[in-house]
């Protein structure tokens, strides 16, 4: 669809009054594509599942996206997965997450936020109390982002699922996780998936106290997660839409 489609459905959600779910998924909608639909997203309070993933999103994307998702009034699901936000626009995003009060799900896998986008994410944890679902999974989260997500879980009461699979946090950072965990006796963390990582002491322990501390937690680690098929975010195995054909008859 491109900068003219994302044009024309914002001009079309900006009177809609009843699509409640929406998936704009592979539309090469960029930065400038961003500014139309931020203005759709900030404008309009009745679509409640909105599929933004496979596109082109960059930095100044997540600027205006990240304003527009702290003025929503009624999104409940956002998947922006596999796109292009690095550090600013993924600290702008994780912001606008922080002020929003009504997203339950939001996947944003499969993007480049490091290290400073994982810590706007751990800020934007210490204050929400309405998000469920979070997956970052494949973001180059390090060991220092894992501490940043670790030191908002230690505060968090809300959320109930966790990807962190696919960063390289090693196990350093996945002990920070599980340990702030363990300080959150009123965490609502009902699965957490962690990264596919050699296991040292340190590591089982921690495990085996969390298992203990909170029965309930199912604890993955790597690839099981595509096990979990019911998972509103389960794992994609593929690395870009398939398509059939060519691009006016795409499956």
């Amino acid at each position: 669809l491109g900068v003219e489609g994302a044009k024309a459905f914002s001009a079309m959600l900006l009177e809609n009054t009843t699509i409640v779910s929406l998936q704009l998924s592979g539309n090469e909608f960029d930065d400038h594509a961003a500014k139309y639909l931020a203005d759709a997203i900030t404008a309009n309070s009745k679509v409640e599942i909105l599929d933004l993933s496979y596109n082109m999103f960059g930095d100044k994307a997540g600027e205006v996206l990240g304003t527009a998702i702290a003025e929503n009034i009624g999104l409940k699901e956002l998947k922006i997965s596999w796109n292009h936000f690095h550090s600013q626009g993924a600290a702008a995003l994780a912001k606008g997450l922080g002020a929003n009060i009504f997203l339950k799900v939001l996947d944003v896998s499969f993007n480049g936020f490091g290290n400073s986008g994982a810590a706007a994410l751990g800020e934007a944890l210490k204050t929400n109390n309405v998000l469920e679902e979070l997956n970052v999974s494949n973001n180059r989260i390090s060991v220092e982002g894992a501490l940043h997500v670790a030191a908002g879980l230690k505060e968090n009461k809300t959320l109930k699922r966790l990807n962190m699979t696919r960063n390289p946090m090693q196990s350093e950072g996945c002990c920070g996780v599980l340990k702030a965990l363990q300080a959150n006796s009123g965490t609502g963390l009902e699965i957490l998936d962690l990264p596919d990582i050699p296991v040292n002491k340190e590591l089982t322990e921690l495990c085996d106290a969390v298992k203990i501390l909170f029965p309930n937690l199912l604890l993955r680690r790597g690839e099981n997660t595509k096990l979990q098929m019911k998972s509103p975010w389960k794992v994609e195995l593929r690395t870009q839409p398939k398509v059939v054909g060519n691009s006016q008859n795409a499956v």
